[in-house]
């Protein structure tokens, strides 16, 4: 009897999963409309199969979570990407049919229309700078160099630098002022803002706030969400922060909350690994992580619209084990320079870019 019992008790459980899998495979995405890469201004036509030819009452469509339209009966939609943001559009449509609903999802990815120029740039000068310093951030402040470093290790030997915040004599390559941050923190990029510098920790969740002028710690802030921090820049107003991805976040300096976001894109593909940032006449310049070359981001769209090659700098600092990746973009707007170096470089290089 037992045997009996557990054996209809399964069998239940069977039939009742296998109806539950016929009613959620009553609809589907008809993906095979679908394009690999679409555009802004693209139109994307949303088909709904109805295999088993139900009465489907209306369809209410969604993109990363926002409504997008809706349709009678089972008419094409047709999604014009105007406004959406470049990345993954997260399609969703539900299916209103016979006093029943189901939901189906689908994906798209939507990258830049225009393809990045090539820039070239002029070398004006060549500085020192300390090879053991693992270049996290840099700015140009007052007629110095501010730099965020980490404690990251070198690439052959192994041997770790020490975190730190330091002022110097871009000139010389003479540290004036500097602070060191505990072990256990691995510091990333600053910026500047209010006669304030603002300095990320790659794996803490947290960033502090220091007075420009004495160092002395003012306060420490916590990230909006659990997340990595890598670059950070400002428009004088908000900041913009990596995390390791294709994703920029924008962010209240007050309350160090999200306000918005960009994916960078190029007009073929992501560009993930964003890291060091600064803010230059309206654009983001970006060092990417493990490329030799700076990227120029539309900040309202995230489309790349210039790359700058600096591969053959890396040819022209000191060979040695540790030697790492391009970092570091410091902007004199005096000179309309820039200052470019990367992690444990002996030199510093003051660049002009050229149209």
């Amino acid at each position: 009897m037992k045997k009996y019992n557990l054996l209809t008790i399964i069998s239940l459980l069977v039939i009742g999963t296998g109806c539950e899998g016929d009613k959620k495979n009553l609809f589907s995405i008809d993906e095979s409309q679908f394009k690999a890469l679409y555009h802004p201004g693209d139109e994307i036509p949303i088909i709904i199969t109805n295999k088993n030819e139900k009465n489907i009452d209306s369809v209410s469509f969604f993109s990363n979570e926002k409504r997008i339209g809706s349709t009678k009966g089972n008419n094409t939609f047709k999604y014009i990407l105007n406004e959406a943001k470049l990345g993954y559009q997260n399609l969703k449509a539900i299916v209103y049919y016979e006093g029943d609903v189901q939901e189906l999802t689908s994906r798209v990815e939507l990258v830049s229309k225009e393809e990045p120029k090539l820039l070239k740039y002029q070398l004006i000068a060549t500085y020192p700078h300390d090879l053991k310093a693992y270049t996290q951030g840099l700015e140009f402040y007052k007629g110095f160099l501010y730099e965020g470093t980490g404690n990251g290790s070198g690439v052959s030997t192994g041997q770790k630098g020490i975190s730190s915040l330091r002022k110097t004599d871009y000139k010389t390559g003479k540290v004036i002022q500097k602070i060191e941050l505990p072990e256990s923190i691995f510091g990333e990029g600053i910026t500047f803002l209010n006669n304030k510098i603002y300095q990320l920790t790659w794996l803490n969740n947290e960033g502090y706030v220091y007075d420009a002028n004495t160092f002395k710690k003012e306060k420490t802030f916590q990230y909006f969400k659990k997340m990595e921090g890598w670059g950070l820049t400002t428009d004088g107003k908000n900041f913009y922060m990596t995390d390791s991805s294709e994703r920029i976040s924008i962010i209240n300096p007050n309350t160090f909350k999200e306000v918005d976001h960009i994916n960078v894109y190029t007009n073929s593909t992501k560009v993930p690994a964003i890291n060091e940032l600064e803010w230059i006449n309206g654009k983001i310049y970006a060092n990417v992580y493990q490329k030799d070359a700076i990227v120029i981001i539309n900040p309202v769209s995230g489309a790349v619209e210039s790359v700058i090659d600096l591969s053959e700098l890396k040819t022209k600092v000191t060979q040695h084990p540790d030697l790492d990746v391009l970092n570091g973009i410091a902007y004199n707007s005096s000179n309309k320079t820039l200052f470019v170096t990367g992690k444990n470089w002996d030199k510093i290089f003051e660049i002009k870019i050229i149209e």
